[in-house]
């Protein structure tokens, strides 16, 4: 797997800066459950990547905070028999993390306020559904 990994428009992560690792996951998997590394780790060095702009990676860092370990952030995967198949969940993971953590801030959001007639109805409503249990708990002999 030698493909670099595009997180977004203007970032992209080659494929020598990603470490892998394997070991042995458990589960379902018979007997090559005990001789096949299927699990897979893949980590990133966001501090000293040469592949993220200094303002990306001050913004990656805030929200990626508790996910570094020494810088690095690590993505496991080993819900398939397959390696490569988990190699390909754990880039796909990574990517999504990454792209979440250098992705543009949120608008803030601009307080609105009801309309004049909005407020006049919902008070008309109110009225109206006040004048029905009145009319229910009236007394009869009235």
């Amino acid at each position: 797997m030698d493909d670099d990994l595009v997180v977004q428009a203007g970032v992209v992560i080659p494929a020598h800066e990603l470490q892998w690792r394997f070991s042995r996951a458990g589960g379902p998997g018979g007997q090559g459950v005990n001789t096949t590394d299927s699990r897979v780790q893949v980590s990133f060095d966001v501090v000293r990547s040469p592949s993220i702009p200094d303002a990306l990676r001050a913004r990656a860092l805030r929200r990626l905070g508790s996910r570094l370990h020494d810088g690095r952030v690590t993505v496991t995967a080993m819900e398939s028999r397959s390696q490569w198949q988990n190699r390909r969940a754990a880039l796909a993971r990574l990517a999504h993390l990454l792209e979440a953590a250098l992705a543009d801030p949120p608008r803030p959001r601009r307080p609105t306020r009801p309309s004049r007639a909005s407020v006049d109805r919902r008070i008309a409503d109110k009225k109206a559904r006040g004048q029905v249990k009145r009319l229910r708990s009236a007394d009869p002999g009235d």
